[in-house]
């Protein structure tokens, strides 16, 4: 570059002087403050536009409606599901013993002698009449000819019960809860969120709190949303609200995931004035 030309030549001329300016970096600098400006001037845009959108959809809210309040509650007087276990069936009792029958000795005709011991003696007919005969004497009731009926004994195992899965037990109390996702601040963030103050409520002045209760599975996934309690004009409006959640972490016990009930009061207030 020529002397006379430095004083009016840019910087970045005077440094890529007889260099490769096509090879990038003077590109780079040259251009700098053009991108600088490109990329405030974006982030402005952007801004803006949130900010637009941000008041757009605050206005598309029902008017009189105030935040939420949830919190979570002590699941005790939960009424469990009635599921009582069969108790096994009792033992069956043996069998009483055979009642022992009266038997005198009289295998055959005793040998007779001059004397004869009162052991060797035969039994007096009246006595054989009403006894069995054997080859020893043993004590017992009397012989009266009855065949009694046979005693029944049961055949077969007795089955025990099967114990019931703890896949299906729907649990009230548990040693974890289970949570949403993100804890209760994002419990909250969501009832807040996506719940929708029925206008015929408002047009009346209903207000009031309704009790939800609902199901968390194996998997996490929300089931059996009831309302228990509160004004019927906003029990819809409080189970849709729940039916919209996505999956929680499913409640902990014995160290295994389970099923558990959960129940959640949701408040509807309108402004006072």
């Amino acid at each position: 570059m020529e002397a006379s030309n430095i004083l009016s030549a840019d910087v970045l001329d005077i440094i890529f002087d007889a260099r490769n300016k096509e090879y990038g970096a003077y590109d780079l600098r040259k251009n700098y403050q053009r991108r600088l400006t490109k990329a405030l001037v974006s982030m402005v845009l952007i801004v803006l536009l949130l900010l637009v959108t941000y008041l757009l959809v605050a206005a598309a809210k029902p008017k009189g409606a105030k935040p939420v309040e949830a919190k979570d509650i002590d699941l005790v007087q939960v009424t469990p599901p009635d599921n009582p276990i069969t108790p096994p069936p009792p033992p069956i009792p043996p069998p009483p013993p055979p009642t022992a029958v009266k038997m005198l000795a009289f295998t055959s005709p005793p040998v007779i002698v001059k004397e004869a011991s009162p052991e060797e003696m035969p039994p007096p007919v009246d006595d054989i009449d009403n006894a069995k005969i054997g080859t020893v004497n043993t004590n017992g009731t009397d012989d009266a000819g009855i065949v009694g009926p046979p005693v029944e004994v049961a055949k077969g195992v007795v089955e025990v019960p099967k114990k019931q899965d703890e896949g299906e037990t729907i649990f009230t109390k548990v040693e974890i809860e289970s949570q949403y996702p993100g804890g209760i601040s994002a419990w909250t963030a969501f009832l807040n969120r996506k719940l929708n103050y029925p206008q015929l409520a408002i047009d009346n002045e209903i207000q009031g709190t309704v009790v939800i209760q609902f199901i968390v599975d194996l998997q996490g996934n929300v089931s059996d949303v009831i309302a228990i309690s509160g004004p019927d004009e906003l029990k819809q409006a409080a189970i849709n609200v729940i039916k919209q959640s996505s999956k929680w972490s499913a409640a902990i016990q014995n160290g295994k995931p389970v099923k558990s009930y959960k129940k959640q009061p949701i408040t509807f207030k309108l402004p006072e004035g």
